[in-house]
């Protein structure tokens, strides 16, 4: 797929086979099939019970079976991505050279399209391996605008996800994501800068303030991918693109009374954007 001898840089190559550029310099070090097997379980807890630490991981999972200590859950949810989720007074620890933004949505009102854009990554686990998914949602309509998957948590594939969601809706007035190096470093700021959006970020550990993600996260992973275990990155990704379009033009919403978020999306879309 990649030809590291042809004259096209290798960025270019990693544009039009729509693959990040980290997943190209990327040497996977293998996992045992008992770590994925515990990586999955750990990623269905996590859905359920997002304010549970490594102990209270391993002691749910101690007592389905498991044979695992706490230091080893807590190895593997850092592979993963993934924390408990709550609040953790002063220990948020910024990198030096990456700057950390207030929360800007707090008692607004949210009730048009591109106003506010939430994105965020999560963990997808496959039949063998696993691999990330950063999504751009609409946070009004909850529709999704763009979707990029990685094998790599490199900031490469979040910032490819937010230059096509622009190119294809515009720009939203706001971004709202988690304080995360792959939306502090200097690329992705860059790109939001460039075209005038406001930037707003999560307190660290608080997923109610990008609420709506984890909601998309839960419906994708219990909807699709925990039913289908996808045997290849390239299935997940036809996959996992397929029930977007699902996701967005035909599962109804019930915060949205039955619609589904491509109507709620369009119908709050400025006169002048709908006749475009």
């Amino acid at each position: 797929m990649i030809d590291r001898t042809h004259p096209l840089p290798i960025k270019r190559q990693a544009e039009i086979v729509n693959i990040s550029r980290g997943a190209v310099y990327y040497r996977p070090e293998p996992t045992s099939d008992a770590d994925l097997r515990l990586m999955w379980r750990i990623d269905e807890l996590h859905l359920e019970l997002p304010f549970a630490g490594s102990r209270m991981l391993r002691d749910r999972l101690n007592g389905e079976g498991f044979e695992v200590g706490r230091r080893h859950v807590a190895t593997l949810m850092r592979k993963m991505g993934i924390e408990a989720l709550y609040r953790k007074p002063n220990t948020s620890k910024k990198h030096p050279r990456h700057p950390v933004f207030p929360y800007l949505l707090r008692g607004m009102t949210i009730d048009r399209a591109n106003q506010v854009w939430a994105m965020d990554i999560t963990y997808i686990p496959m039949a063998r391996g696993f691999v990330f998914l950063a999504a751009v949602l609409d946070w009004h309509s909850r529709r999704v605008l763009a979707q990029r998957l990685s094998i790599t948590m490199e900031a490469d594939f979040c910032v490819e996800a937010l230059q096509e969601a622009i190119a294809r809706n515009g720009k939203p007035e706001i971004m709202n994501t988690d304080q995360g190096s792959q939306f502090t470093g200097t690329e992705f700021i860059g790109e939001l800068h460039k075209h005038g959006i406001a930037i707003s970020m999560d307190g660290r550990g608080q997923w109610r303030d990008n609420v709506f993600v984890e909601r998309l996260w839960k419906s994708v992973k219990y909807e699709d991918v925990y039913l289908k275990a996808y045997e290849t990155v390239s299935d997940a990704r036809a996959g996992i693109s397929s029930y977007i379009d699902f996701y967005n033009s035909r599962r109804p919403h019930r915060a949205h009374g039955g619609r589904t978020p491509d109507v709620v999306y369009f119908a709050a879309l400025p006169a002048t954007r709908q006749a475009a």
